[in-house]
């Protein structure tokens, strides 16, 4: 009686998906569900490190995730010239606007981690990831007190006039000291598919918020002003901002 009882309730759940998915209640009790798990996340775990591994555990291969190669216009001709043109613009809410070449970055005090990454896809990988923490780059800009979060803005799209694929993080993920933009995957230059020249590496969420290709970084007060005000191109599709692991 509980299994058929149980399988008539789950067909009348699935039956209505589709109408709960444009419901702006259920939409409600989604996005507290997420706010919830941040908050909770950050109570328990707090500023801890991620797990770090040795050299001797890391894959073979380490996997592209999202965009193997955005293709673009601008993207290809900095990529022809080894992106000696290219550069990281810091801005929005920050003292020093900054424009950052790789050869600046490099010159700045840099950190190197062998950790995991872990794909909402389903698959990890353990790699080292050499480049300058996040936090180096923006006490350099001086954010204002009122940013509150770091938007990093890609060279890539995933569909044609969707803006650009974007991320974005709290100031407490930013000055984590395993976040890193990261230049070098075991001990080479990245490669094309796995973000070169620069990826956002924040080791205790999953892998769609780890941006590839950075162009532009900014210091913002709040992001319901940008994209489609959730955070990030998935998370403007239904992804939760917050991917705590």
């Amino acid at each position: 009686m509980l299994l058929r009882s149980g399988t008539a309730f789950g067909g009348l759940l699935l039956g209505g998906c589709d109408r709960l998915s444009r419901s702006p209640t259920f939409e409600g009790i989604l996005a507290s569900a997420d706010s919830l798990t941040y908050r909770v996340q950050r109570l328990l775990v707090g500023n801890a490190l991620a797990r770090e591994f040795t050299p001797a555990e890391l894959s073979p291969v380490f996997r592209s995730n999202g965009t193997d190669d955005p293709d673009t216009d601008e993207y290809n001709a900095l990529r022809e010239n080894g992106f000696v043109d290219w550069r990281l613009m810091i801005g929005g809410l920050v003292a020093r606007p900054l424009a950052l070449s790789l050869a600046q970055l490099r010159a700045l005090p840099q950190r190197t981690q062998i950790t995991r990454h872990d794909c909402v896809e389903g698959w990890s990988a353990i790699g080292k990831w050499s480049g300058v923490p996040l936090g180096t780059v923006l006490d350099l800009a001086q954010p204002s007190p009122a940013a509150r979060f770091i938007v990093l803005y890609c060279a890539d799209e995933l569909e044609e006039g969707d803006g650009g694929y974007y991320e974005s993080i709290d100031l407490i993920d930013a000055y984590h000291p395993q976040t890193l933009l990261a230049y070098a995957l075991n001990d080479k230059p990245l490669a094309v598919g796995n973000g070169a020249p620069l990826r956002l590496r924040v080791e205790r969420q999953l892998g769609y918020k780890h941006a590839k290709y950075l162009m532009r970084v900014e210091a913002v007060a709040d992001l319901k002003v940008i994209g489609r005000g959730k955070g990030g191109y998935w998370e403007d599709r239904g992804y939760a901002w917050y991917a705590g692991i």
